[in-house]
This record gives structure tokens, sequence and C-alpha cells, in this order.
């Protein structure tokens, strides 16, 4: 009886003993695999890992790719547009040293003329009553010697010669008094000389006592009497705006 008794608990105590050797077993098989298995898990996160570094690097360079793109395109239109400007550029060199190979030529007339205008001034002066002798005299000198002057450009020399022009068109429209000296019966004597225009030249003498007029026909002065001279002085007040414009009877000479 005590036999049968204790043989259950044997059997299980193998059974027991054989499951732990089968556990223990499995656990030597086990482990490796699971190791392995954690190495897999390692590399596959570090792979995934680059591949995300990769995707991102490449994501990178296509946006770079396509940024690098837009800007070739945009400097192939601007360098379109360059090329286009150098065209006119160089059309515009090309026909500035046409002008200036023009220019040139117009230089080398339009001195002579300018030469001419002054000689043609110098003459119509010479002609024309004889008021302001002296500055207009210094006028014509300066001119001439102005354009002996190589620091002078041509455009400044037929600027000044049309100034010398207008300043003469402008005595014809003006009325004018200064003074200076004049032989006046053979003593030479200060007195204040009215020009009308270019129509009449007059003098008078400071005290007043004496008038005149210069004679185009003769080309001489000619005394006038002395009717004349509350009118005289009344033109001499007006060229010194002394006094309102008003009417004047003077002596014109009439050309035949």
């Amino acid at each position: 009886m005590k036999l049968s008794k204790t043989f259950p608990v044997a059997v299980l105590a193998a059974s027991l003993a054989f499951a732990n050797t089968g556990i223990a077993q499995e656990d030597g098989y086990l482990k490796p695999v699971v190791k392995a298995a954690s190495k897999i898990n390692e590399s596959a996160a570090s792979s995934q890992q680059k591949i995300n570094g990769l995707t991102d690097t490449i994501e990178s360079k296509i946006q770079k790719f396509k940024t690098i793109n837009k800007e070739t395109d945009g400097l192939r239109v601007y360098n379109g547009q360059l090329e286009k400007q150098i065209r006119n550029q160089v059309q515009e060199m090309a026909d500035l040293n046409k002008s200036i190979d023009e220019v040139s030529v117009i230089e080398r007339q339009i001195t002579p003329l300018m030469l001419r205008m002054i000689d043609g001034l110098a003459q119509f002066v010479s002609l024309d009553i004889p008021f302001l002798p002296e500055e207009r005299s210094k006028r014509i000198a300066d001119l001439r010697d102005m354009m002996d002057r190589a620091d002078v450009s041509v455009s400044e020399k037929f600027r000044r010669v049309m100034e010398a022009y207008q300043v003469e068109m402008d005595y014809g429209r003006s009325m004018e008094a200064y003074s200076g000296l004049l032989t006046v019966e053979g003593q030479e004597r200060e007195v204040d000389f009215l020009r009308v225009g270019r129509t009449i030249l007059l003098y008078q003498t400071r005290d007043a006592s004496k008038q005149g007029v210069w004679n185009k026909q003769t080309k001489q002065w000619e005394e006038l009497s002395s009717s004349y001279r509350t009118q005289v002085t009344k033109g001499l007040r007006m060229a010194k705006k002394q006094m309102a414009p008003d009417l004047l009877t003077l002596p014109v000479a009439i050309t035949e």
C-alpha cells in the first residue's frame, strides 16, 4: 500500500523534471532567436532612419533643383532682355559716332559762317547811327578774340554771336538815355544822348542850352533850334524812367 501511494509523486516529480528540462532547452533555443530578432529590429529602425534622412535629403535637393530651375528661367529672360539692350546700345553708339562725324563737318562749316556773321555785324554797326560806339565796338572785338580761343566750344561761340545779334535787334525796339562827350561848336562838352530805336539820335548839353540830331544822310550832327529843347528834355526824362511815357515831337529824317 505504501508503494502505491508514493508512485504518483515520483511520476509527477519526474514529469516536472522533464518539463523543466524541456523549458530550459526551449530557452536555449529561443534566446538566440529573440536576440537576433532584436538586432534585426534595431537594424530595421536604423535603416528606416537612414531612409527617412535620405528622403528628406532627396526632397530638399528636389526643392533646390526646382528653385534653381526657376532662377535659370528668370536668368534666361533677363539675359534675353540684356541682349536686346546691348544691341540697342550698340546701335546708339553707331548713331552717335555718325552724329559726331556729322558734327565735325558742321563745325568746319559753322566757323566760317560765324566769322562772316561777325564781319557783317561790324559793318552794320559802322553804318548805323553812332550810339554807344565804345560798347558796341568792344562787343565785336570780344567776339573776334573769342573765335581764336581753343578753350571755348563751338556751341558757346555760336551762342555768343547770336546773343550779340539779339542785343542789336533789341536796340531797334527800345528808348535809351546815356551820357558822353561830344564836340559842340569846336568844344568838347559833356552831353546827354537820347536814342529812340534806330530812328532818332539826339543830344542835349547839361545846361540844356544846345541840342542836336544825327543826320543819317550827311552822317553829321546838326544843331536843333531851341524850340525842341522841351521835347528833348522830356524824352530824356522818359528814357530815364523819371516820367511816364508820352508823345514826343522830334525831327525825323526822311529817307528817299
